[in-house]
């Protein structure tokens, strides 16, 4: 018998293509949030890299524009972080606070579908199970036969019955993994924001003065005559 036979499913009832419909749609929202975190994953180390560049050329507006054309959450924080340059470092904490409330939940938006198909197949399974033990007690019932066939009868509908356990128990088991592995992606990516933000208020508050000062010495104005 081949694992995957059409007959199979058809053993395990309506509530077989019940679960198939849930580990179809849960796979459906796999993929997408897959692919939207890995489009919103940057080399955040070279992206600050590129904005301190360009800060110490007072090249803010180069430095707004990589932002914009650059996906991903680190760059909206780093933005807001931008536009509040001339504030002080609580404010401009507070801009990046602001700005992570907007795009932590984006990255985590559907996700908690994958933990609901988790905590759903196996109690669909475990419905299946029962329903079938029902329709096989019912038939025993209902049965004619003697008692070694019925007997039979009896034990082929709990094992068909027991088969919507087994698939519920698979779906729960891909899921849970499934969603573990987003979880992990996400808190990357929040480790990323709060990384770029940290150093790029260190930078703008601490460094950036010091650079900007030692090239005020290197090269003072020269007075205008009088």
């Amino acid at each position: 018998m081949e694992l995957f036979d059409i007959t199979i499913i058809d053993r395990g009832g309506p509530i077989m293509w019940l679960l198939l419909a849930t580990s179809l749609f849960g796979f459906i929202v796999f993929v997408e949030r897959t692919l939207f975190l890995h489009r919103g994953q940057i080399r955040t180390e070279g992206f600050i890299e590129g904005i301190k560049n360009s800060l110490r050329n007072d090249r803010l507006m180069e430095a707004l524009a990589l932002c914009e054309d650059t996906p991903g959450p680190v760059p909206g924080v780093v933005k807001s972080i931008l536009l509040q340059v001339d504030a002080s470092e609580d404010e401009m904490r507070r801009a990046a606070e602001s700005a992570a409330l907007v795009e932590i939940p984006i990255l985590e938006r559907r996700i908690g579908t994958i933990a609901a198909v988790a905590r759903i197949a196996p109690l669909l399974g475990l419905l299946g199970t029962l329903l079938g033990m029902i329709q096989g007690f019912w038939e025993v019932e209902t049965s004619e036969m003697v008692a070694y066939p019925v007997f039979g009868t009896l034990l082929g509908g709990l094992g068909q019955a027991l088969l919507t356990t087994a698939v519920g128990l698979i779906i729960a088991i891909m899921s849970t993994l499934a969603h573990h592995f987003l979880h992990g992606r996400v808190r990357a990516l929040v480790h990323d924001i709060e990384y770029s933000g940290h150093e790029l208020i260190q930078f703008l508050k601490y460094e950036l003065p010091r650079i900007n000062q030692s090239v005020n010495l290197e090269h003072p104005e020269k007075e205008d005559p009088q």
